[in-house]
């Protein structure tokens, strides 16, 4: 069994004291990476948003702060992301190999927008991708690829996603895709050829939105949290965790 552990949406500011809507984005993720500790994953994926003001510094700082994992972790980038300064800082990668199985990270960002979009060039990369290699696929994006159920966060998810259903569909060993944006936990399927898949949502490591609003707002009552995956022969255990501050 290997454990992969989803944290998403750090929002980190240059200055480590900076305060979010309900919180302090550096304190809460130090939280949140003591108590992914415990859970003691094999990895660590981060989906994006690690940035809230695109500062070489807050990746300096995310980097020093996600250093204190004691497995190895890659991240990839969100809306609010600078993925030059990331690169900078620590390399984007877009697969892992982990044996049995294999994890495809997408960037969904587009330059300037709040939306996600994946475009026809990097869909035909994808679909080149999962042909090649059969082995059980985690997909790890931004952007989540279905509503979730929030009117103002939906009219900002991925702008294409009924050409990446379209991709997808002949790919039955894609086994769960992980997204983030949504600072909330979520679980959804989308539809395969033979069969669905379920998209997993993260809480964030900060604020978390309050789910079924039809405009922005923040759930005051939740907490920061992290999202446990299990891989084993093929199958998925998930969940989610929350931090007690």
């Amino acid at each position: 069994m290997m454990r992969l552990v989803q944290i998403s949406d750090c929002h980190l500011h240059a200055d480590p004291a900076a305060r979010a809507r309900a919180g302090f984005p550096l304190r809460q993720l130090e939280a949140v990476v003591e108590a992914v500790n415990r859970e003691r994953p094999d990895m660590v994926l981060v989906t994006g948003d690690i940035s809230n003001d695109e500062t070489a510094a807050s990746y300096q700082l995310a980097q020093r702060t996600l250093a204190r994992l004691a497995a190895p972790w890659f991240w990839l980038a969100g809306n609010h992301d600078d993925p030059a300064l990331m690169a900078e800082t620590r390399e984007l990668l877009d697969e892992l190999d982990i044996g049995a199985w294999r994890i495809l990270m997408l960037h969904t960002q587009v330059s300037g927008q709040a939306h996600g979009e994946l475009g026809p060039e990097r869909l035909a990369d994808l679909a080149a991708r999962l042909e090649e290699d059969d082995r059980p696929t985690l997909i790890a994006m931004h952007h989540p690829p279905l509503p979730v159920g929030s009117a103002w966060i939906d009219a900002l998810g991925l702008k294409d996603r009924e050409a990446f259903w379209q991709t997808l569909s002949p790919f039955g060993q894609v086994r769960a895709i992980l997204c983030g944006h949504i600072h909330q936990a979520f679980t959804g399927h989308g539809r395969l050829a033979d069969g669905e898949v379920a998209v997993l949502g993260c809480p964030s490591t900060t604020d978390q939105f309050l789910a079924h609003a039809e405009g922005f707002a923040i759930d005051e009552a939740s907490r920061p949290g992290y999202r446990v995956i299990d891989l084993d022969d093929g199958d998925i255990t998930t969940w989610v965790e929350r931090v007690d501050l």
